[in-house]
Parts: C-alpha cells; sequence; structure tokens
C-alpha cells in the first residue's frame, strides 16, 4: 500500500469503508506529513490532532454518527479554512482581534463535513479576514507555495491549497468573494470550485443574506471535489440561501460524465473580460488547453463578452460588505487593521445612494448578458489569474505591463467579476509555465448548472493531466524568504 498521504480522496475513503485502513490511521499519516512539511510553509499553522483522534476513535467504536448516503467520508482528514469556526480549536480569521478566540460552536459546514465522517486536522492559513490574494496575516504569519516556498500560495483559501498540494490533506475546505477558491487553486496547482450560492450552507452569520460570498470544496481532482461538495450540501435552517442537496449526487453525476465521454459543444475562451491585463505566459498556456479541448468533440470560439463595467460594481458590494463587518473595529483600534483592510472599510463608508443604486443597475444588465452568453455557449473559459504565484514579499501585484493597479483588489478583478454573475466557477490545473509554476484555467456555466460544470470540468483535467502530479514535495530553498512589505505600494 502506498504512502496513505499520497492518496486521492476517493481511493481513501474507499480502503476507509472496506476496513482496509482505519480513521486513526488516516489521521496519523495526515499529522505526520503536516509535522514534516509545515515548518517552511506554514499553510496549516493551527493543529488539533488530539481531537481528529478523539474523534477517530469514536468513529471506530460506533460512538459518532455514521453516514453512508452521497458525501460520506468514513473518517477522512480534511482542513478547515482559518475564517470558519471550529468548536474549541483556536479561530483567528488572521485577526490580531480575534487572536485568541476558541468559538463554542462549528461553522454549519463544517458540522455537516464532521457529521458525514470528515475529521478536522486543523485550521489553514488566511490573510486578515479573507482580504486579498496573498495570505499572510499578523497574527499566524506568512503562508508559502509548496511548488515554490519563495511564492504565495494565493488568498484567501491559500493555506487549504497549500495543505492539498504537499499532502498533507486530502480535502479542504474554502470560501470564495472575489477568488479565493479560485486563485489559491491557480497557483497550487489544485481544485477550488466556486459553487452556485446556497449549494452550501454556511454561517450562522448576521450577513446571511449576502448572495456574493460562498463556501466550496478544494480538492487536487475534480471528483474528490465532487465527493467533497456532496459532503458539504444541503438545506439548513439557519441559512435562508441555503436549498436542498440534488437528487443525483455530484460525484455520481462527474463519473456518469467521464464514463460517457461528456464534453461541452461550445466554449467561449476570453483572455481578461475586458477587465484587465493578463501575462502573455499564463494566456498562452490557458489557450493551448482550451485548444486540446477541441479534441473532445466540443467547438472553442474566441468571445467579446465584455464584462468591464463589472470592476466598479464590485468595488462597491465588496466595500459595502467591509464596511457592515469591520467598522467596530476601524472605529475602536484601526491600528490592528492591516491598512488594505483600513482602506476598504473607508470606502464602504463613504459610499453614496447613488453609489449603490449605480452597482446594483450594473450588476443586474451585466448578468442578463451573461445569460444572452450561455444561451450559445455551454461554458466560459479563461485564466483563473492573470499571473502565475506572486512572491511572498509582494502584498499584492502591484503592475503588470506597464498597468499599475490602483488597490489590493484589481489585480484580482478577473475573477471577481466572475463572482456577481452568481454563476458556479471552478479553477483546474491546466499547465505549467517555463519556470514551472502551475497554471489554472477557470471554467464558467451558467446559474445553477453545478453538476454539468463538474462532469465537464473533470473530462478537461483528465485532459491536461496535471492532476496526476500531485502531490508534491515542498520545493525551494527552506531558508528564510521576505515577509510581505510593512505597507502597501499603492493606493489601498
Amino acid at each position: 500500500m502506498p504512502d496513505l498521504w499520497t492518496l486521492t480522496a476517493r481511493e481513501a475513503v474507499d480502503l476507509l469503508k472496506a476496513g482496509e485502513i482505519s480513521p486513526l490511521d488516516m489521521v496519523e499519516a495526515s499529522a505526520a506529513r503536516i509535522e514534516a512539511t509545515d515548518e517552511g510553509l506554514n499553510v496549516m499553522p493551527t493543529h488539533c490532532f488530539d481531537r481528529a483522534r478523539d474523534h477517530a476513535r469514536r468513529i471506530m467504536r460506533g460512538a459518532a454518527p455514521v453516514h453512508d448516503g452521497p458525501g460520506a467520508l468514513h473518517g477522512l482528514p480534511v482542513a478547515v479554512k482559518e475564517l470558519e469556526d471550529v468548536a474549541g480549536v483556536r479561530t483567528t480569521y488572521g485577526s490580531p482581534f480575534f487572536a485568541d478566540h476558541v468559538p463554542d460552536r462549528s461553522d454549519i459546514m463544517v458540522e455537516r463535513l464532521e457529521a458525514r465522517g470528515g475529521i478536522v486536522m486543523g485550521k489553514s492559513n488566511v490573510p486578515e479576514y479573507g482580504a486579498g490574494g496573498n495570505s499572510f496575516n499578523e497574527v499566524l504569519g506568512v503562508a508559502r507555495n509548496p511548488w515554490d516556498r519563495g511564492r504565495s500560495p494565493g488568498g484567501s483559501s491559500g493555506g487549504s491549497a497549500g495543505a492539498l498540494a504537499a499532502g498533507q490533506v486530502p480535502l479542504a475546505t474554502g470560501s470564495d468573494l472575489g477568488g479565493s477558491l479560485r486563485i489559491p487553486a491557480s497557483f497550487c496547482g489544485v481544485v477550488g470550485f466556486r459553487p452556485t450560492p446556497g449549494v452550501v450552507a454556511k454561517g450562522p452569520d448576521p450577513g446571511c443574506f449576502g448572495d456574493m460570498p460562498v463556501a466550496g470544496p478544494m480538492a487536487r481532482n475534480v471528483p474528490d471535489a465532487a465527493l467533497m461538495l456532496d459532503a458539504m450540501a444541503g438545506v439548513d435552517h439557519r441559512d435562508p440561501l441555503s436549498r436542498a442537496a440534488p437528487a443525483v449526487p455530484f460525484l455520481d453525476r462527474v463519473l456518469r460524465g467521464l464514463e460517457a465521454g461528456a464534453t461541452p459543444a461550445r466554449i467561449g475562451y476570453s483572455p481578461d473580460l475586458g477587465v484587465t491585463p493578463v501575462d502573455r505566459e499564463v494566456d498562452a498556456v490557458c489557450r493551448a488547453a482550451v485548444e486540446r479541448l477541441a479534441g473532445l468533440g466540443g467547438e472553442i470560439v474566441e468571445t467579446g463578452l465584455d464584462l468591464s463595467d463589472g470592476a466598479e460594481a464590485f468595488h462597491t458590494f465588496r466595500a459595502l460588505g467591509f464596511a457592515v463587518s469591520h467598522r467596530h473595529e476601524l472605529e475602536t483600534e484601526p491600528e490592528k487593521l492591516k491598512p488594505e483592510n483600513r482602506w476598504n472599510i473607508r470606502k464602504g463608508l463613504e459610499l453614496t445612494i447613488d453609489d449603490i443604486l449605480r452597482a446594483h443597475r450594473v450588476r443586474g444588465a451585466l448578468y442578463h448578458r451573461v445569460v444572452d452568453f450561455f444561451a450559445r455557449h455551454d461554458l466560459l473559459a479563461l485564466p483563473s489569474t492573470i499571473v502565475t504565484a506572486i512572491p511572498t514579499h509582494e502584498r499584492y501585484l502591484g503592475e503588470l505591463d506597464g498597468h499599475r493597479f490602483a488597490n489590493y483588489v484589481d489585480w484580482i478583478i478577473l475573477t471577481s467579476v466572475v463572482t456577481l454573475t452568481l454563476c458556479p466557477a471552478i479553477s483546474i490545473p491546466c499547465g505549467f509555465t517555463r519556470s514551472g509554476m502551475p497554471v489554472g484555467l477557470q471554467l464558467v456555466a451558467r446559474s445553477h448548472a453545478d453538476a454539468e460544470l463538474l462532469a465537464w470540468a473533470a473530462s478537461a483535467e483528465r485532459l491536461f493531466g496535471v492532476a496526476e502530479t500531485l502531490p508534491i514535495e515542498p520545493r525551494g530553498a527552506p531558508g528564510r524568504y521576505p515577509d510581505p512589505e510593512p505597507e502597501p505600494h499603492g493606493g489601498g
């Protein structure tokens, strides 16, 4: 039998279900791998190994609930993003305001994962309050990319993506507002799936009516992500946007699609959606990947879909959310907030009613433009990120090809404008640059077509073959690399 940390989630679940290995075996293998690799990565800074061992033993003696339906994990280790509460485990949200916070109860999503046999190994690193595409904070430090420890694993689910790539866990939770599932997936060569809002219940949260932030699965391959989504999905009355799990499990749809050779009939490719510059090599890798998809039988066309008006609207909604959630911190101890968050909260407080009305009008028009696009196409394909993983010392990308980004959000606007549509989106690894860094291809489907998107993504992933290269031994010299600059180098 291979080292347990190298198994895919589905391989491990099959062995667990058959009784060939135990939940405790998997916990010990995960704990050993975390201890062997995380000193130079810091992607899993908070561990709860004893809690995990206790959970494993309860499963083994029949004292924990046993779930045999869709998404049954049978004692599989998972990482939980630092933004999501785990009962009895330090959860800081990457903020000095919560440096010693230990919640009494878990997030709805974590409760569901544990009820379906998932075992929490610890908390994965994030930027403060999940804000930004580089996972560092003043409480837990800087997360690093297993492909190159001098580079960032992305954000805000950067710790989860890094833990997956290094083999610390087979599954990890993520969340996504502006791209926080898709960006780190691209940087680390793993899968990050942003579902249609409501597929995964989360909270309880005072902002429970916000429709843009979602929780979703991260894995090393698409079928594993579908397995995890089945474990996460379902209605919960504490989340008013949540809805029932599908009649046919996501994993079943994926496996049927792979068997049948499912492929979209027509794919529209755009390098930039009219909103941002994109590194030429990243665009070339993504174009080559999409051209390979034509071999599956689909038609590939260049699309002029323009979502450039969505950038301002996204900034407005994002800033409003920050003001609602974090005004108190700004008004009481602003020095505890990183500069980017102070800027984003102030921007929200300074919005006028005209700003908010304009954002709503733009978003509605943009969505119907996308609906028209999907009347003629099955999939939208584009890069997940405009560059590969940035150096850890860069708080965010400041400039690309002579274009200077005005703030810490503009360089990730390619995923952010997709968020406005509420369409499901996934990042899958599609190739590498000449320097050996992974590149993610973002695939987007019409709203509520989560199962179809996963099935098509699985077919593409099998064609690309990158998932087979994971997990990896952390790369790059183990010595110290520069930390992020103390202040942002541009606006915000």
